[in-house]
């Protein structure tokens, strides 16, 4: 089997290389990124391994299926980058459904934490030695109202986490779990009576730009958000306008950018970014942005590299496909 990985990073390829050994399995890293005129690369291909910020449109998943690709592995949980009704009953896609939902949660939870108590602020303060902490002052979790927004397995770890810190949960999901120790609400609601607010939901056409204009204003002043999802999940405009009123939110954690491909995973350090919303984000000093690490740990990585190589086992052998996205 031959497995192209697209938009292939060198931590991919030193999880990835020894495990495919002992399936047997050759493998082509490539750094760019799947999209209509490159997809000639997978031509020599069994499957392609794809991430977050790959394209594949129809014009993609035609051409992989006129040269006899077998499979689509998308090595996260998130699909909404693949035209699954272009690939429908010609090529299967599989995903990783769930690689370490703590690897998240916890990661969310460290960001809202760090945005709530200034920390970003407080280290970069100290390391010139400006030990003043003057404008530093946080907020307390404990008794606090977290807001949920989405209460799968990710949303659950976070579920977990709030609990330690003795706080009161309210929760959103289209398909509410009763078994969870939170009360469930609508989006209304939510978002009126929260203190914080963690984004744990998939982004498809119902969930794109939840976060808006409308939505923000019903939020409580001084409220705090945090978007470990999909970037799409807010209207990046809205959120700029909301920020620019003092006091008006307390702060923002980002791992995701709803145009984020390009910059997110590459080293722009040199670069004049075109892009004025993101350059504006960087100007708040109640935003916190990062490059979309929050599944970025060991447990995670190897969980994924397991997962997709099992997945790649099963197209091989015509097997149950358990982790197959359809349409």
């Amino acid at each position: 089997m031959k497995i192209s990985f697209f938009d292939s990073k060198v931590y991919d390829q030193e999880w990835f290389e020894p495990k495919a050994e002992q399936y047997g399995y050759e493998m082509k890293f490539y750094k760019t990124r799947l999209r209509p005129d490159t997809v000639r690369l997978a031509k020599d291909s069994d499957l392609v391994c794809v991430f977050v910020n790959d394209e594949v449109n129809r014009t993609v998943i035609d051409r992989l299926a006129e040269y006899g690709v077998k499979g689509i592995l998308l090595r996260c949980a998130g699909y909404n980058n693949v035209d699954l009704e272009a690939a429908k009953g010609r090529i299967p896609v599989l995903r990783v459904p769930s690689y370490s939902p703590e690897a998240v949660a916890e990661f969310a939870m460290a960001q809202l934490l760090c945005i709530s108590r200034k920390l970003h602020r407080a280290y970069s303060r100290t390391r010139d030695f400006n030990m003043s902490i003057q404008g530093l002052m946080g907020r307390n979790f404990h008794h606090k109202t977290m807001g949920i927004v989405g209460t799968g397995k990710i949303g659950q770890a976070m579920i977990r986490i709030c609990k330690g810190f003795d706080m009161k949960i309210l929760a959103y999901d289209l398909y509410p779990n009763e078994d969870l120790p939170v009360e469930y609400v609508d989006l209304e609601t939510l978002f009126k009576n929260s203190d914080f607010i963690s984004l744990h939901c998939p982004l498809t056409t119902e969930t794109k730009y939840l976060i808006n204009s409308h939505s923000l204003e019903m939020m409580k002043q001084g409220v705090y958000l945090v978007n470990t999802s999909r970037g799409e999940l807010i209207r990046t405009t809205d959120l700029i306008d909301m920020l620019l009123i003092p006091r008006r939110i307390g702060g923002v954690a980002l791992d995701v950018y709803e145009e984020e491909e390009g910059v997110f995973y590459e080293d722009r350090s040199n670069d004049i970014i075109t892009d004025p919303n993101l350059a504006r984000l960087m100007t708040f000093p109640n935003v916190l942005v990062t490059s979309h690490q929050g599944y970025f740990t060991e447990e995670a990585m190897d969980a994924i590299t397991q997962v997709t190589l099992e997945n790649a086992r099963a197209v091989e052998q015509g097997a149950e496909l358990k982790n197959e996205v359809v349409a």
